[in-house]
């Protein structure tokens, strides 16, 4: 007897039979970096009491893991690809556990905002190698797809669960317990780390680090996501905006010239020659710009509008991630039926669609009617338009290149968010300013962040078709590979 034939067909083409549990711990990392950005945000008016901090200083809480966050995450994914996956998404977990205690713990501002700073730096290191470590366990094709879907559910349920699960604990143990709640889960994680996920790493002989390039892009990165954030205070036009700005071009170009003369370059240059990889990150950027977007309209408006409770809010949202897990296996399952681009396109076009029907709200809409049908086709949106540009960004990439890829893919998305709350707060806010005069002004600020939604929407659909496509006409598609995945 042929003892290849009576073996399992995943274990006779390499694949990892761990591979199935092992998606279920990264898409709980995924889950609770999501989570916790979620949740502090629900918590932060308990925090800013207890701690006497001014709104300004409370932002911070928020700031400082942002900052860290968006600027480490192209050095967390090439540590990823040189030092070893598994390495440093344990490293990435173990400090997570920390600054989670760390931030429960907190005896004042000082620090809480450190806390906060390092947790960004954990979650850094953990989601760019989780998504790395997903790319090399699933061959590229229908598994990988459904390993995406299940990837992109998990960030949708962590943000609802985030807002269910906040206000409760906030109400029954304190805004403490927000953080405390991290740390069985990471344990767990740190558990199961080394038993689920097997190493893998860049087998080439360069494993040295750029350093000049990842000083200047870690620098560049952070400013931008700086920028962003300050930008609706300070004003888009102000001094301060346009003089940071100039040196976060210069960073650009400084980096760019670096990397252009490393031998061993954090970013190499040649990723950007496929037109996949660009097309899918810029994409998700648009994408994030109305994830983000619309949840700073619609929160807004349900807590300040239909004042409703927390606990409310999450439960009137709920519709909304439902319909993006169910979105994002569907998306999954047409991906090698039909190709990237027309999943992508549609993702996008249900986007901009459920941001359209909800321009129309008011007062005295009904939930059923008005809200519930925006939310519904915006969550398949959600759900499906990041599977596909995941898998266009990620796909033909060398496994060497995983964690770097990996990083400029959910850097895409940290800072597309970042845009997009930027954008969509100064235009409410720009409305808002004529309420005392006009007090339909507060209502037409909602509607109009929408509509700035739906302008994202627009512009991602040309991006879309203009960029999701093979050169020459032909249609890009993810096609099954049959390659053996190494681990090195």
């Amino acid at each position: 007897m042929n003892l290849a034939q009576t073996a399992p067909t995943s274990v006779a083409q390499g694949l990892d039979p761990r591979r199935w549990k092992a998606l279920i711990l990264l898409c709980t990392a995924n889950f609770m970096v999501i989570l916790d950005a979620q949740i502090v945000i629900m918590g932060l008016p308990s925090i800013s009491a207890d701690l006497h901090l001014s709104p300004v200083q409370a932002q911070w809480a928020l700031s400082a893991n942002l900052l860290t966050f968006g600027g480490l995450l192209l050095l967390g994914g090439r540590a990823a690809d040189l030092l070893g996956r598994r390495k440093v998404f344990i490293i990435g977990t173990a400090l997570f556990l920390l600054v989670s205690l760390l931030s429960g713990l907190a005896w004042n501002g000082e620090v809480l905002f450190v806390a906060r700073a390092l947790h960004g730096v954990s979650a850094a290191l953990m989601a760019p190698t989780a998504l790395s470590i997903l790319t090399n366990t699933f061959p590229e094709g229908r598994e990988r797809n459904k390993a995406f879907a299940a990837w992109s559910g998990s960030a949708s349920i962590g943000a609802t669960v985030g807002l269910l699960l906040g206000g409760t604990l906030i109400d029954w143990l304190g805004w403490q317990s927000i953080f405390f709640v991290n740390v069985p889960v990471a344990l767990l994680m740190l558990v199961l780390s080394p038993v689920l996920l097997r190493e893998s790493k860049d087998a080439g002989k360069w494993r040295t680090f750029d350093l000049a390039g990842a000083v200047v892009s870690t620098a560049a990165l952070g400013l931008l996501v700086y920028i962003l954030v300050e930008a609706p205070a300070k004003g888009w036009v102000s001094f301060h905006t346009i003089g940071f700005a100039a040196v976060f071009v210069v960073l650009v170009a400084l980096t760019i010239l670096i990397e252009k003369r490393s031998a061993s370059p954090l970013v190499p240059l040649r990723l950007f020659r496929s037109r996949a990889l660009v097309g899918g990150n810029l994409v998700t950027g648009i994408a994030a710009m109305l994830a983000f977007g619309m949840s700073v309209t619609i929160s807004q408006y349900s807590l300040g509008v239909l004042h409703y409770t927390a606990l409310e809010f999450g439960l009137s949202q709920s519709a909304m991630p439902i319909a993006a897990v169910i979105g994002a296996f569907l998306a999954s399952a047409l991906l090698t039926r039909v190709g990237i681009r027309p999943v992508a396109v549609t993702g996008v076009l249900l986007l901009g669609v459920g941001c359209l029907l909800l321009t129309g709200i008011t007062p005295e809409a009904s939930y059923w009617g008005h809200v519930f049908p925006g939310l519904v086709l915006f969550g398949f949106g959600l759900g499906g338009g990041p599977v596909a540009l995941a898998a266009a960004a990620l796909g033909g990439i060398a496994k060497k290149d995983a964690g770097i890829a990996s990083g400029l893919n959910t850097a895409a998305f940290q800072v597309g968010g970042a845009i997009g709350v930027g954008i969509v707060s100064t235009v409410i806010a720009s409305h808002m300013a004529e309420a005392a005069t006009n007090p339909a002004a507060v209502m037409d600020g909602f509607t109009q962040g929408f509509v700035a939604c739906v302008i994202f929407a627009a512009v991602g659909l040309v991006l879309a078709l203009a960029l999701l496509r093979k050169p020459g006409g032909g249609k890009l598609q993810v096609v099954p590979d049959q390659r053996t995945p190494s681990a090195h």
